[in-house]
């Protein structure tokens, strides 16, 4: 059981680090709260400005200010500002989960990230080609197979070296059991295990969660959390509730 507490980035060790892991994971034991795919609408913003400014959340202003912005529409990401740094952020959903993840197919999720120049080479195209086939009305096991088709014609790319995003806004809604979690960096590699960075190892600030297996993409990515909002507000860690 995950129960409640707050304590600072700067104590984030072992214990936080393996909490998250529970949560992200959830219940596997109990039936998957979301089994197929709410309508559309709901994992659409009709605010198209509000979607731009969750999207820039996912990084300080520095970064997120210059870079290129993707709103979701009914025919995919479309661009709704043309950046100058290389970066692109937009608002993930909850179909870019692990597929043995049971909120797979959450509507509340919001994600927003922000790819630096090399991730959105070459991670982007994962989230161009999930939702293309959501879109597209397929079920989650028509997905699954068909990314693991694509990766084995190696359709997709392996993450190119230096490929990292932001994920540090304080309005992200990962899951119905961490909920916003932590502001975190991510750095996509491809597969690799978890001592390659000593993730998972006590006192280790670099997360990869293994409890999920059925990602068919070629890349691992390690989560390492940081002390503030993309905003600058300070980061505490105040857990998540058990159900």
């Amino acid at each position: 059981m995950i129960r409640s507490g707050k304590c600072s980035i700067g104590r984030f060790g072992v214990a936080a680090a393996l909490a998250f892991v529970a949560a992200m994971a959830g219940s596997q034991g109990r039936a998957a709260t979301y089994p197929s795919m709410a309508p559309l609408e709901q994992y659409l913003i009709a605010d198209r400005s509000a979607e731009i400014a969750l999207a820039r959340s996912a990084a300080p202003a520095a970064i997120s200010g210059e870079a290129t912005i993707l709103v979701l529409g009914r025919g995919g990401y479309e661009t709704a500002v043309k950046g100058r740094n290389g970066f692109v952020c937009l608002v993930e959903r909850a179909w870019m989960s692990p597929f043995d993840d049971v909120g797979f197919w959450n509507p509340k999720n919001r994600s927003p990230i922000c790819y630096n120049p090399p991730a959105a080479r070459s991670i982007l195209p994962y989230d161009h080609k999930r939702t293309a086939m959501v879109l597209a009305g397929q079920s989650q096991s028509a997905m699954l197979a068909a990314l693991t088709a694509a990766v084995a014609r190696k359709e997709l790319p392996t993450p190119e070296v230096g490929s990292m995003s932001y994920m540090m806004s304080r309005q992200q809604y990962l899951n119905d059991a961490a909920g916003a979690w932590a502001p975190h960096l991510m750095f996509h590699l491809p597969r690799s295990e978890a001592a390659a960075w000593g993730a998972n190892a006590p006192l280790s600030p670099v997360l990869l969660d293994t409890a999920h297996k059925v990602t068919p993409e070629p890349e691992s990515v390690f989560m390492v959390p940081v002390g503030q909002w993309s905003d600058g507000t300070p980061f505490e860690h105040a857990g998540a509730h058990s159900h």
